[in-house]
């Protein structure tokens, strides 16, 4: 570790705390109904989208209507996805003449760009169609994300609220989130990547002539465009398949830090709005210290065992850092600082390759995601995740001294209890059950490119990726199969819907309840003791659940690799 690459990690550190504020005032206004710079030029459009929908803004809804739009919305996202893909051979705009993609890498990618995961088992630049990215992979990355940020929104009405009975309107949430956040931030940044060299083309590939005369295609397109959601909608799917390592997506480290300070924005800033909407901004700072302690062990860890390097590299007389599978634009630092911030937000973009980590660096990201990505976490998810752990916290803090639980103002019973904990263990059960089945079945095993604890650890990459609604891989594992298509598909609906669903439901339940006035008694939520419990409880559920694991993969890898044995 060098003096320089902390100064890095601070820097990013920094630009994030000092977005968080700005960023979450307007996020507040826009979701309040409030008037914005935007209102006269978007007020109209909004408006109008409301009278074709057929709802108004001063429509509410009960958490199950609520739940009940999502859930058709996201299915139809799903089915124009899906066949979006299945046509694309006979679709305009298809210069490279793609062919269809076959149905299993179909509903893959189908259910993991409308989850918000982008796990990809395809090549962007040569599978998908220029109008398959732009209708349907950039769409769903701005539906998905609005999608997250408006279960957050509803969450924090149901513990805010002083009593009701609706928690907002889908749809208005929806179009808001979409019309004042995303789309306005997304034309900003998909400028100034283009200015910075990133292509935003629907002009074919690009034919040259190489320095030794060889004939190469050279792949461009609408990149820009989507790189801006797929890392302010914590998205993560690259369009080319290097992802944020291929020059063309990330191609300085002007671009980088951009890129990287728009993964944490949204998540960080939504810490704000939950201040914010409960009149108390010190309990928002309260959940960010409570990532932001997480996040700097993180990378603490991950930047120390990549600077370290590896033990067998060093036994060869070779010493320094472990630069394997790193773009040397970014070095150590700056790569290990990135796998632990899309690891930490539900967003899977890579500018290393996450397979070539050592086994201590590459532990931290699947801890990460194993922990649910709470540290700040996906757009929304972040915010609703550490949710569920705070309800297990003030559980805990009640049982220890005696009282019935409360979190601002509101009773939390045994029905919150049951939803967050259903929340909570819906994870494990998607990640461990297809890890333990994939390693001992044969075509589970005859995708993994190394033995032992390394190929584990792959396969539990993949299965806590895709839960996690990440995307992010070890590349070793080959999963555009049946098998991997298929499993890690159903992983990706099991994290997003089973964590989803048991979230409105404690909006609705809390939402309901009359507010609680404080008393001497009242655990306070908003100081260090809070913020140490919460940090505990969400270690020690995550330990308990997937130490076990972690242990056969990682851990064993990294022993072995001290000890000079190798898989």
């Amino acid at each position: 570790m060098t003096f320089n690459g902390w100064i890095q990690i601070l820097v990013y550190c920094g630009i994030v705390v000092l977005l968080v504020k700005p960023l979450g005032g307007y996020m507040h206004r826009v979701f309040g109904g409030d008037r914005t710079f935007l209102s006269p030029i978007l007020g109209p459009v909004e408006r109008s989208l409301y009278r074709i929908s057929g709802t108004s803004e001063r429509e509410e809804q009960h958490w199950t209507t609520y739940a009940a739009a999502l859930l058709f919305f996201n299915l139809a996202g799903f089915l124009v996805l899906y066949f979006l893909q299945r046509l694309q051979g006979s679709l305009p705009y298809n210069p490279a003449g793609m062919s269809a993609v076959e149905p299993g890498l179909a509903f893959n990618t189908a259910a993991s760009f409308m989850t918000n995961t982008n796990w990809q088992n395809y090549g962007g630049e040569s599978t998908m169609s220029y109008l398959v990215e732009m209708a349907g992979l950039t769409v769903q990355n701005f539906l998905s994300a609005a999608t997250g940020i408006a279960i957050a929104i509803a969450l924090i009405r149901g513990f805010t609220k002083a009593s009701g009975k609706s928690i907002g309107n889908f749809w208005v949430d929806m179009t808001r989130c979409t019309l004042y956040l995303l789309l306005p931030l997304c034309i900003v940044l998909t400028l100034v990547y283009v200015y910075l060299g990133i292509p935003q083309t629907l002009s074919a590939y690009l034919d040259a002539t190489t320095l030794e005369g060889a004939r190469q295609t050279i792949a461009v397109g609408p990149a820009a465009s989507q790189i801006a959601i797929k890392m302010l909608g914590t998205n993560g799917g690259g369009f080319f398949n290097a992802n944020a390592a291929h020059p063309f997506e990330n191609p300085d480290a002007i671009s980088n830090l951009i890129q990287m300070a728009s993964i944490f924005a949204i998540g960080a800033a939504l810490t704000n709005v939950f201040g914010r909407m409960n009149g108390n901004q010190r309990q928002g700072w309260a959940i960010l210290t409570a990532m932001a302690v997480l996040f700097i062990a993180g990378v603490a860890v991950c930047y120390w065992a990549e600077a370290s390097g590896n033990p067998l590299v060093h036994a060869l007389g070779i010493d320094g850092g472990n630069m394997e599978g790193k773009e040397t634009r970014f070095g150590i630092a700056l790569s290990a600082l990135f796998a632990v911030i899309t690891t930490a937000a539900s967003c899977g973009a890579v500018n290393a390759m996450h397979d070539s980590f050592t086994a201590l660096g590459g532990m931290i990201p699947i801890i990460n995601m194993q922990l649910g990505e709470v540290i700040v976490g996906g757009v929304g998810a972040g915010l609703y995740g550490i949710l569920m752990y705070i309800v297990i916290a003030v559980f805990v803090a009640g049982l220890m001294v005696g009282r019935t639980p409360e979190y601002l103002g509101k009773k939390i019973e045994a029905k919150e209890i049951k939803m967050a904990m259903l929340a909570i263990l819906c994870l494990p059960l998607a990640m461990l059950i297809f890890t333990a089945i994939a390693v001992v079945l044969p075509t589970g095993v005859a995708s993994m490119a190394n033995a032992g604890p390394h190929g584990f650890s792959e396969v539990l990459y993949a299965y806590t990726s895709a839960a996690a609604n990440n995307g992010s891989a070890f590349g070793g594992l080959t999963g555009n199969t049946p098998w991997y298509n298929i499993t890690l598909g159903i992983g990706m609906l099991m994290g997003r819907f089973l964590v989803i669903i048991p979230a409105l439901a404690i909006a609705g339940s809390l939402v309901a309840k009359k507010t609680v006035p404080a008393s001497a008694g009242t655990f306070p939520t908003d100081g260090p003791l809070f913020v140490g419990l919460l940090v505990g409880v969400i270690l020690i559920v995550g330990g308990l659940t997937f130490f076990p694991a972690l242990a056969v993969g990682p851990i064993v890898e990294h022993l072995a690799g001290i000890h000079g044995q190798t898989f």
